[in-house]
């Protein structure tokens, strides 16, 4: 990338009603407000800040088992590849989490996202197969039985943050690329594909909580839209994902 720009336009129906039914539907988060002091923009982490990885996280709405993801990150020469597969049950996407049901049938979401070793995202590959199948690489998306639509995105900084909604495994990529040693609020600019349009977020240390005996270092991530709560081991491999507003959570089995 010889310039800071991340093209991506990755939205489909499918992929927003599997979104309201465990993801993080912005219409049900919490209006949760970045800080308006104390922040820091994140500093270019070295080679070593992402480490490879590899699991599977069950997905629960409310309680009850929606979903389950694989996923790998891995390194490959100076370059870095996180991919993972979500298989989930359709929801639809109004009204309240207590009052969502089931659409019927499943959706199966694809990622991979190719990094450079500082986390500057390089390509990202998108598919979701569910009623209608769909697709994206880099910047065009291309729905079965529509034509293509493209769209180029700007950021200031090309070290943008890919957050898909149902791939969970990129909060696992974003507690790496958080500064552990400085701390403190830290401001990353963001895609979230099924939104289409560029923001930020900021990430603070919320320090050890006890989750379930275990004592697991914990990230506020904001939006303005979205509060999300990352637990993380004491090597700082995400286990516990948690979106209080909507009911959602994400377990590493």
């Amino acid at each position: 990338m010889s310039r800071p720009l991340v093209g991506l336009v990755l939205l489909c129906t499918l992929a927003r009603s599997a979104a309201g039914g465990i993801g993080l539907p912005p219409e049900n988060a919490t209006q949760g407000k970045p800080e308006k002091s104390g922040k820091t923009e994140a500093s270019a982490p070295g080679a070593a800040a992402l480490a490879e990885d590899k699991g599977k996280f069950r997905l629960l709405l409310d309680g009850q088992p929606v979903g389950s993801e694989e996923f790998e990150i891995s390194r490959n020469g100076q370059e870095w590849t996180a991919r993972g597969t979500t298989e989930i049950r359709v929801f639809s996407a109004s009204g309240s989490s207590a009052a969502r049901s089931p659409a019927g049938g499943t959706m199966q979401v694809r990622g991979q996202l190719r990094l450079a070793a500082d986390g500057t995202p390089l390509r990202y590959e998108w598919s979701a197969e569910g009623q209608k199948k769909a697709s994206a690489t880099k910047i065009v998306l291309q729905l079965e039985g529509t034509q293509p639509f493209m769209q180029e995105l700007t950021f200031g900084s090309p070290r943008v943050l890919i957050l898909d909604n149902n791939l969970y495994h990129h909060y696992a990529v974003l507690a790496r690329l958080y500064d552990w040693n400085t701390k403190g609020t830290q401001t990353f600019p963001v895609l979230i594909p099924q939104e289409m349009t560029p923001g930020s977020l900021t990430v603070e240390s919320a320090g050890l909580q006890k989750v379930d005996g275990a004592s697991l270092e914990t990230l506020r991530v904001r939006t303005a839209d979205l509060e999300i709560y990352l637990y993380l081991d004491a090597s700082h491999r995400l286990v516990r994902l948690a979106v209080p507003a909507s009911k959602a959570l994400v377990l590493r089995e």
